[in-house]
């Protein structure tokens, strides 16, 4: 495989650029692979770099994927790293501080890339409520995604932490794939329609703030509240709040929804031209198969719009030759 970590192998430094590349794709999870593997079989010149930091990374397996479930997500990018070696994708481990406007790619060792486009897919990190326990477990039985991890833990007796609004639905959800579901609103006031919800789908509601997860053997067997109650569950399911890595989206001014999320159309364009973004820093709602087709989308639109410019500038050349021999 293709990698550079020491300055060399065609990487410019301190502001020096020696060569364009068609496109940098920036993050290396599924979105920005699939996008990279799209525009290497195209040729396109194109540089991937990742600072090596997955959202996925507690996780054992990923699931829903076709073809791919069940797989370890490390083995994932592993296989997509190796596919687009294949065609000539160079990936750079490292990490971009900024994007500058004419598309200067920044990175933290003072190189920098100069690219013809921008592809951003560099994710988003969960936010995990402080309660002691929730990291340790985090991706093991404390999980976050029903359609991931639910029928892993299906029939066993699951609670609902109850610390982010999104927690009834995930009750209401959860569900389906057990009998036996507690949800513990925490600090989260519900509805009279939460509560006749929760009821009439046969859900448990156990009021009382979170202490703590209780652990033994490196499993979880329960939940204990602040006045000493304990909960024996066998797996757990919280909504994390998304928090986008979109510093370097921001900071070439893309415009933002009222939630906050930088905006862009179907193919993954953002209101700055040149500038596409895609996968979880986008959409906190993704999986890795909605990543990856967010990254394919946003490949073709890419090499769609190089195409159109590439034509331009054809067009111009033929009329300067065809003038000059007249």
């Amino acid at each position: 495989m293709i990698e550079t970590t020491n300055g060399k192998n065609s990487r410019a430094r301190h502001g020096d650029v020696d060569e364009v590349h068609d496109v940098v794709v920036v993050g290396a999870g599924a979105a920005g692979l699939n996008a990279a593997l799209l525009l290497g079989r195209a040729r396109r010149k194109v540089v991937v770099i990742d600072a090596g930091e997955p959202r996925d990374a507690p996780a054992a397996h990923m699931h829903g994927f076709l073809s791919r479930d069940g797989l370890p997500p490390a083995t994932l990018l592993e296989l997509g790293r190796a596919e687009i070696d294949r065609y000539g994708v160079q990936l750079i481990h490292g990490r971009v501080e900024r994007i500058d406007h004419g598309y200067y790619v920044r990175m933290a060792d003072g190189t920098v890339l100069k690219a013809r486009r921008v592809l951003i897919a560099t994710g988003l990190r969960d936010e995990l409520p402080d309660i002691p326990g929730v990291r340790e477990r985090w991706g093991k039985d404390l999980l976050h995604c029903p359609y991931c991890h639910a029928h892993e833990v299906r029939d066993q007796p699951l609670a609902v932490l109850g610390t982010h609004p999104g927690a009834v639905h995930q009750a209401l959800l959860l569900r389906q794939w057990s009998d036996d579901v507690v949800l513990l609103p925490h600090t989260l006031e519900l509805t009279a329609q939460d509560r006749e919800q929760l009821e009439a789908r046969g859900l448990h509601l156990l009021e009382g703030e979170i202490k703590h997860l209780v652990v033994d053997g490196d499993r979880l067997r329960g939940i204990e509240l602040a006045d000493g109650r304990v909960v024996p569950r066998t797996a757990a399911f919280l909504f994390p709040r998304p928090v986008p890595h979109d510093a370097l989206l921001t900071h070439l001014g893309c415009d933002k929804d009222d939630a906050g999320w930088v905006t862009t159309d179907r193919t993954g364009r953002t209101s700055v031209a040149g500038v596409w973004a895609a996968g979880n820093v986008v959409d906190p709602r993704d999986q890795a198969i909605a990543a990856a087709g967010m990254g394919s989308a946003a490949a073709f639109a890419i090499n769609t719009d190089l195409l159109d410019e590439d034509v331009d500038r054809a067009v111009e050349q033929h009329r300067h030759a065809a003038a000059v021999t007249r």
